[in-house]
């Protein structure tokens, strides 16, 4: 049972990373930088703390009292997770909801997974997984097989992506008739995406770094409720100092473009639909947020290894390339790219099963 909720948390965090991009489809009249950091602010800055505040009594005096290495190396994770976060967006703008995530998520998914659980084989602590447990156990064996699976589906939708590219016009008309490009950019796409993808797994670095915290509140937890098993909420308070690192990474440069593409105006610009553009922005950033939160609940009963990590990213991918085919990205394209979509994703739903049945073993 315990195994089946933290799968059922985990596809609820999915469903609302591989959905959160969504809002900012009907942003209106502002630039990228503009709803980026908008949804930001709440994403990184304003949600955090507030879910902290609710579920986590004493979050603040934790933080304070924290060792300032351990302080120090989770929001230095923030902050290279923040880089990789703000490509994120960068590459679903060059390559659309589905093929974006699908490559930026996969190789998150390798990364976060694999190398905590080597390190730990260098410096062990008690109740981390290693990579040598794993490919010594049937468990472990699985979890990989479902990480291999996961890989392969993940090449098969970016070759879906190349069939797609060559198969589509690149060019449309503007409302007066004008011909002018679209964003779908492969290469450009692909170099963000990679990047994105090396760099996003920091943030599962950084809640390895910032594990100190949770313990203490995981420990006050069952010292107020003996016998209630794990914290559900003990990542909440990691999650204010790892996002404050990514808040200041993303910040940085969206004021950078602000400027250089003097887009400040985009804030106050009444020719635009302002109270809209700010509560989908809002929208946006706040369901970003709700992936963790139900993250840390489902590690909370799967344990904080390389297969909460797999699942959350799988179902991310799973559902990114559902919304792409409901959005018609692949709209035009020929019914073998359909079907090389639909085998991607197929393929990605095998190795979250994988992954399960390897966690129920364990």
């Amino acid at each position: 049972m315990q195994v089946l909720l933290g799968v059922i948390f985990h596809f609820v965090g999915g469903f609302a990373s591989g959905s959160f991009y969504i809002p900012y489809k009907k942003v209106k009249g502002w630039h990228w930088e503009n709803y980026w950091i908008i949804g930001g602010l709440f994403s990184w800055l304003i949600v955090p703390p507030l879910a902290a505040y609710l579920t986590i009594p004493g979050f603040a005096d934790i933080i304070s009292g924290a060792a300032g290495s351990a302080l120090g190396a989770t929001f230095l994770f923030g902050v290279l997770w923040g880089i990789g976060g703000l490509t994120y967006g960068l590459g679903v703008r060059y390559l659309g909801v589905s093929l974006g995530s699908s490559i930026i998520l996969g190789l998150c998914m390798v990364f976060g997974a694999l190398i905590p659980s080597i390190y730990y084989d260098f410096n062990p602590v008690e109740g981390k997984d290693t990579f040598g447990m794993m490919i010594g156990s049937r468990w472990g064996v699985t979890i990989l097989a479902g990480l291999l699976v996961c890989i392969i589906g993940i090449i098969i939708s970016g070759k879906a992506g190349m069939m797609k590219e060559k198969e589509l016009n690149t060019t449309s008309t503007d409302p007066h008739g004008a011909v002018v490009k679209t964003e779908y950019k492969f290469g450009l796409g692909m170099f963000v995406s990679i990047v994105s993808g090396v760099l996003s797994a920091c943030f599962n670095f950084g809640l390895e770094a910032g594990q100190e915290m949770a313990t203490v509140a995981n420990e006050a937890w069952k010292l107020a409720n003996p016998g209630d098993g794990e914290f559900l909420y003990r990542n909440n308070v990691i999650y204010v100092v790892l996002l404050w690192g990514g808040l200041t990474t993303n910040l940085i440069w969206c004021v950078i473009l602000n400027a250089r593409n003097k887009t400040f105006g985009d804030y106050t610009d009444k020719k635009t639909p302002l109270l809209k553009n700010y509560l989908f922005s809002a929208l946006a950033g706040t369901t970003w947020f709700l992936q963790f939160f139900f993250y840390g609940m489902g590690e909370s009963k799967l344990g904080n290894g390389p297969s909460s990590w797999i699942l959350h990213m799988a179902f991310i991918i799973l559902v990114a390339n559902m919304w792409g085919l409901v959005l018609k990205e692949w709209k035009g394209v020929s019914k073998k790219t359909i079907a090389t979509v639909t085998t991607g994703i197929i393929i990605i739903i095998l190795s979250v099963l994988l992954v399960g049945y390897g966690n129920s073993l364990h």
